[in-house]
């Protein structure tokens, strides 16, 4: 069992406690703990849930994966 330090930082940042976060998502206070000492996994709704109020990408909450954007480029280029 490893900690998510990704997901325990993020929820402290958004300033949220365990028990505000399980709120926000209908749980209890120990589901959120459980998830962020690694003792269990939330199902794939319960972290896009997680993402969405944590305002972080999904891959770096419960990956620790910085995934970067795609750049596109609006200028019309003529070759």
């Amino acid at each position: 069992m490893r900690k998510n330090l990704f997901l325990i930082e993020s929820r402290k940042k958004k300033g949220l406690t365990q028990e505000q976060l399980a709120e926000l998502l209908g749980y209890q206070k120990a589901t959120v703990s459980n998830w962020e000492n690694g003792y269990s996994n939330p199902s794939l709704t319960d972290a896009f849930k997680v993402s969405e109020i944590l305002d972080e990408d999904i891959n770096y909450l419960f990956l620790g994966l910085k995934v970067q954007g795609s750049h596109t480029s609006t200028k019309n280029e003529v070759s």
